[in-house]
Formats: structure tokens, C-alpha cells, sequence
């Protein structure tokens, strides 16, 4: 059963950013053999909601996303910061959708099942907001109820969701999952000192 038949749960992929700190477009960076925007849209299990809207300002990333049959929409100004982005998304999901999941694209490690177990606690407490998180440490992705869609409209500046969620820490659910997952990358060496800690893991294991 798709969630949408419980509750219509939209999905925007915030895929907008300039990638400043890694010196070139991260996402077409590959990570075993796969580039990163290509995991972030493997991770969303877009046959349990009701649409998966890619915002971004790169023409490589629209055509990507037709081909996973996700609708994109064009962030002309990713230097008025995370909130035009988060605005864009969630004014073309708002009025059909009951909940919102915002996933960003750079958590290579991100895992499909996970954002599965996420949007199924989302059904089981629908005026809730649903984030991922480590230990207790909250991360992304996270589910918005139609409740703060206006909130998050009228962020403004480099700010997302996290600015909403500060403000309504009662609302808030975690679910668990490994380090790993929440793991963004910034920097190349990011992706180095990742792949070396899951290496010790293994080792460990």
C-alpha cells in the first residue's frame, strides 16, 4: 500500500546548492562507482508518495531527474540561500499533499529502507514532525505536516527546516538510523574520512 493512500506524502529534493566548499558540482562526484545525485534519487521510494519534485538550478540534474520521473523546477537564485529552494518545492507540493519529506543530495549513504521507515512513522503520527537521526543527534531528511507548509513558505535567507523545528520541538519524532547515513559531504575530503571510518568498521566486524 503507498502511503498516499493513507496520507498524500510529497517529496522535494533540495539539489540547488553552488557546492562552493568542494571546489566543483558535488553531485556528479562519484562514490563507488555512483554519483551522488544518483543515490540521493535511488533513496527516495517514490512509489509510496504522491510526487517527488528535484529543485535545482543545473540542467544535468533536470534531465536526470525526468529520467527517475520526478517533476524539477529551476532555482534561478540559489544565492538567495536553502529557504528559496525549500520555498519553491513545498508552493508545488502544498495543496495536494499532507505531508511533505525534504531530502537534501548529499548523503551518499542515505538508505531507501530507512526513508521507507521514516515515512511510515509519518503515517502512524501525521501532525508530527518526522526527522532521521543519529544518537539522538537530529539530521535528514526530514516530514513536514501541511500544518508548517506556510512556516517553511516564509522562510527567508540561508535557513531550511531546521529553523522550523527549532521552534517546535514538541512536535518532533526521531527515528534512528546509522551515523553513516546522516552523513552530508561538503568537501572532498569528506568523502575520504567517511569511506576510511565504515573501512574500520569492517574491519572491526
Amino acid at each position: 500500500m503507498k502511503n498516499s493512500d493513507q496520507i498524500p506524502i510529497g517529496c522535494v529534493i533540495l539539489a540547488a546548492g553552488n557546492s562552493t566548499r568542494f571546489g566543483r558540482n558535488k553531485l556528479f562526484t562519484e562514490i563507488n562507482g555512483k554519483t551522488m545525485i544518483v543515490r540521493a534519487f535511488a533513496s527516495v521510494p517514490a512509489e509510496k508518495l504522491r510526487g517527488v519534485v528535484v529543485v535545482t538550478q543545473y540542467e544535468d540534474v533536470r534531465r536526470l531527474a525526468e529520467s527517475f520521473g520526478f517533476f524539477s523546477i529551476v532555482n534561478s537564485h540559489p544565492e538567495w540561500g536553502l529557504s528559496h529552494s525549500v520555498r519553491l518545492g513545498t508552493e508545488a507540493l502544498k495543496d495536494q499533499c499532507g505531508g511533505i519529506l525534504y531530502q537534501v543530495a548529499d548523503q551518499p549513504w542515505l538508505k531507501r529502507e530507512s526513508v521507507c521507515g521514516m515515512l511510515d512513522v509519518f503515517c502512524e503520527h501525521p501532525d508530527s514532525i518526522v526527522a532521521m537521526s543519529s544518537n539522538g543527534k537530529r539530521g535528514n531528511p526530514c516530514i513536514f505536516p501541511k500544518a508548517f507548509f506556510d512556516e517553511l513558505c516564509a522562510l527567508s535567507g540561508d535557513k531550511g527546516g531546521r529553523a522550523v523545528i527549532e521552534h517546535h520541538e514538541d512536535r518532533l519524532l526521531l527515528f534512528e538510523v546509522s551515523a553513516e547515513e546522516l552523513a552530508d559531504i561538503d568537501t572532498p575530503e569528506d568523502i575520504d574520512n567517511i569511506n576510511e571510518e565504515l573501512g574500520m568498521r569492517n574491519e572491526e566486524s
